[in-house]
């Protein structure tokens, strides 16, 4: 081990406590992308994330507008041109913290209980971006940068990063680089490293259906109005069938089918029924027949319902067939399934199947490519290497239900491919109360960032 990975690990080990108040002060920042009233804060944020770049002394550092959120950038090429430049990826928006009272403690006061940090955003992804900003820090404190880096954090990742692309294509020049960093996914387990090789795509719509002019006497006009709500909901039992496919006309055309190698890879995976069982407190699992919940979770696409709203909902009641009702639809794309084709799928089954009596109208509020990265890329084999030095085993590999457009976007822009990383864990409830990070992890994670970075510019 050379002398400055080993100064660089003592570094990170000494400073813990600074680190950790760090972490801290960046998660008690509400910067809620969705929320426009959370400019402010959104602001605030991004000026952290400069700061932050400014103290480990990279060059250029930008906070650089866009129709609605900043992106982050600074860049350091210290290394020369013989040693790689990989480009950081990394977002500082987060979730709503909604339902407020399911938190047991404010979920912007960043509260340590037991081994975990509990607040919003800390490990999606506040937490993988405070690791990759210490790992530099870490190594700059002991020497130069073993490579060239560049960090690009965006502020709308949690609304599908609608500016990104094009931010994206309107700075080539500055983002040019070999290849990206995504610390944007997770691990297993605190004791299984994992390496993730592939993202599901997203498309998210908004399914609105009118009928009467005005909210009606259930009484008086139930039985010759069409009640939009009963509408919506024969609408949403028809988007699957009884074997759990999605029933949208062409949308496994362009599917991949999964080869028995890759099958018997994931199959490795300590992620069996009883896993999801306990991650998610169901009485029972469902899915597409046919393939196993890593399968499910992984490489084959999905059709949920993440809202429902129409007519009365308060206590007690009240009598009457609602004027509307509403439906946020979000699906999750596989490799060769396009959002706009979906969105031209979904659109063809409203108008099939919606009858005359209500009107109908089809709002699209995101998109993201799905991707997959060769295991077998030395910037891939330099992390498996880092991980197995850190935990002391063999990392698995893994395909990850979620999505981070970025990486698909810097595939089809930059024309590069994206290494993803991360730290966090299946039971940090992202995007739901009490979202937490686990610390020893986050202390290994950025031990494996650091000799991550050092192997890049010393193989």
């Amino acid at each position: 081990m050379g002398d400055q990975l080993n100064q660089a690990l003592n570094y990170a080990s000494e400073n813990r406590e600074k680190i950790l108040d760090e972490l801290i002060e960046f998660v008690q920042i509400p910067s809620i992308s969705t929320d426009p009233e959370a400019v402010q804060e959104i602001q605030q944020a991004a000026g952290w994330v400069a700061n932050q770049l400014k103290s480990l002394g990279m060059d250029n550092v930008q906070v650089i507008p866009t129709d609605r959120h900043p992106v982050v950038f600074g860049e350091s090429l210290r290394a020369g041109k013989d040693k790689p430049t990989a480009l950081i990826y990394g977002h500082y928006d987060v979730q709503p913290a909604d339902p407020i009272e399911l938190w047991e403690s404010p979920p912007f006061e960043a509260t340590q209980r037991g081994e975990n940090l509990y607040g919003r955003g800390a490990s999606d992804m506040k937490g993988q971006v405070v690791i990759s900003l210490k790992a530099v820090e870490a190594l700059v404190n002991c020497g130069e940068l073993p490579i060239n880096v560049k960090f690009i954090i965006e502020g709308e990742e949690e609304i599908g990063s609608p500016n990104l692309s094009d931010f994206i294509a309107n700075h080539k020049d500055l983002l040019a680089c070999d290849f990206a960093i995504n610390p944007d996914t997770g691990i297993i387990a605190p004791d299984i490293p994992t390496i993730t090789y592939g993202l599901r795509g997203l498309a998210y719509f908004e399914i609105r259906l009118y009928g009467p002019d005005h909210d009606l006497h259930s009484g008086i006009y139930g039985g010759v109005v069409h009640n939009p709500a009963q509408v919506l909901c024969e609408l949403i039992a028809g988007m699957h069938d009884r074997e759990g496919r999605v029933t949208l006309p062409g949308y496994y055309d362009s599917v991949r089918s999964l080869s028995e190698d890759e099958r018997a890879e994931l199959a490795r995976l300590p992620m069996d029924e009883e896993f999801y069982l306990k991650q998610t407190g169901v009485p029972e699992l469902y899915g597409e027949a046919g393939y196993s919940p890593v399968e499910r979770t992984g490489v084959r696409p999905t059709l949920e319902v993440n809202g429902l709203l129409s007519g009365f909902t308060g206590e007690g009641s009240k009598t009457v067939i609602p004027a509307y009702a509403m439906a946020k639809i979000s699906m999750r794309l596989v490799p060769d399934q396009d959002p706009k084709q979906v969105h031209d799928q979904l659109e063809h089954y409203l108008d099939t199947n919606v009858p005359d009596t209500v009107k109908w109208e089809l709002i699209d509020h995101a998109g993201a490519s799905a991707s997959l990265t060769d295991r077998n890329l030395p910037e891939v084999l330099a992390l498996s290497e880092a991980m197995e030095d850190t935990w002391g085993i063999r990392p698995v590999y893994k395909r990850e239900g979620g999505t981070v457009p970025v990486v698909a976007q810097f595939r089809d822009i930059l024309g590069i491919d994206t290494v993803s990383t991360g730290f966090g864990l299946p039971d940090d409830n992202l995007h739901a109360p009490n979202e937490k990070i686990h610390l020893p992890t986050f202390y290994n994670g950025l031990e494996t960032f650091i000799r991550y970075l050092y192997i890049l510019g010393n193989s």
